[in-house]
């Protein structure tokens, strides 16, 4: 079930055909044409090996509300070039739209909407005692991290992206950290993530910045696969997966096919919209007996400053005490408990990222909001 099955092939390109390594083909989806972007995003397991995250349990069904007044979600969508939005209230289902060939059926790419999943698996790993606390040091599950700039980092400050490690992180410079990341070759028998993260310098004290750097939650999905044994999407399968009422299997890319590849830890998850909108609800509701009691009201509030935002465990804060995971293209899942609202978002669009995007995201957030308040009155 890992494998590339030989349809795969139509979603490679001939230079990718040509021996680059899993990593050097994940780096150049920041190259991708729109079109291509398109039909690869809703298909990541057939252009990268990606193992399955196994779904259990009755499906929770998600009935449909009423419409929300005017909230324009086909104009937003054409607008930013999504694929899908899915509006849930109290568990109904207010609004849900599919473009650019999106099916219900269908899965679409989280990029580092992945982060928040990956910290909550350290929640989860706290819970079965396969790690002890998130103040042990890096080292003492990597130990190939000491003499590093990581020796003397924690687990905690790892995930809240404080490390004070140098990194840039650039969606357009084939020289920054995020992609050579994965465009640097380790030696036969090392882990390439590992590998990359040891040789980077020390630029601050540990704890006294933050900084976004994917790299340091791959390195996070490096010592959950260490400490547990477990592979991420066999973790998030015990974790949330089965327990969720999830409809379909979700698969997340991996180095390689089969029990030896490891996930990305920092991006990769592929799951459907309504599943998406489910993981919001789960965390809505607290998650459940997988992870320590009060773990999501902590890693979902601020733990550090980032820069004119906030940042908890792989989850943005928001002012107003909602909460986003985020990633590149287009992708988000927004959590108000007070309106006991998720909204999903998946797309793909023109660039990366970019402040007019993020500020149409923001008022579409804003508008499904005041609909909901406006009906209160």
């Amino acid at each position: 079930m890992f494998a590339l099955t030989a349809h795969a092939k139509a979603f490679q390109s001939p230079a990718e055909e040509a021996g680059k390594s899993v990593g050097q083909r994940l780096a150049d989806d920041l190259t991708w044409t729109v079109p291509q972007r398109d039909q690869r995003f809703a298909h990541m397991d057939r252009v990268f090996p990606a193992h399955i995250v196994r779904r259990g349990g009755p499906v929770k069904r998600l009935k449909h509300g009423a419409g929300l007044s005017g909230v324009d979600v086909a104009a937003y969508m054409a607008a930013e070039h999504l694929a899908g939005v899915l509006v849930l209230q109290h568990g109904r289902v207010r609004a849900e739209r599919y473009a650019l060939g999106l099916t219900p059926g269908g899965h679409w790419t989280s990029f580092s909407m992945t982060k928040a999943v990956t910290d909550t698996l350290a929640g989860a790993a706290l819970h079965n005692g396969a790690l002890r606390s998130l103040g042990d040091d890096v080292t003492a599950y990597l130990p190939e991290m000491r003499g590093s700039a990581y020796d003397g980092v924690t687990i905690r400050q790892l995930m809240t992206m404080t490390s004070g490690v140098r990194w840039n992180e650039n969606y357009t410079s084939a020289d920054a950290d995020n992609v050579r990341l994965y465009t640097t070759e380790a030696p036969p028998g090392k882990n390439s993530t590992v590998e990359y993260m040891r040789s980077l310098p020390r630029e601050v004290a540990p704890g006294t910045r933050w900084h976004y750097n994917t790299g340091e939650t791959d390195l996070l999905g490096v010592l959950l696969r260490r400490a547990t044994g477990k592979t991420l999407a066999g973790q998030l399968s015990a974790a949330v997966w089965q327990h969720a009422g999830m409809e379909h299997d979700a698969t997340w890319i991996a180095t390689a096919s089969g029990a030896a590849g490891e996930e990305f830890g920092g991006s990769g998850l592929s799951a459907s919209l309504r599943d998406f909108g489910r993981l919001g609800l789960w965390v809505l509701d607290g998650g459940g007996a997988t992870v320590p009691a009060g773990w999501l009201a902590e890693a979902t509030t601020a733990q550090v400053k980032a820069g004119g935002a906030a940042y908890g465990y792989g989850w943005w804060p928001q002012p107003d005490g909602s909460f986003a995971a985020l990633g590149i293209f287009g992708q988000s899942i927004l959590i108000d408990a007070k309106r006991r609202l998720v909204i999903v978002t998946l797309g793909d669009w023109p660039e990366a990222s970019g402040a007019a995007h993020s500020a149409a995201r923001a008022a579409f957030w804003a508008k499904v909001k005041a609909a909901i308040d406006g009906e209160r009155r």
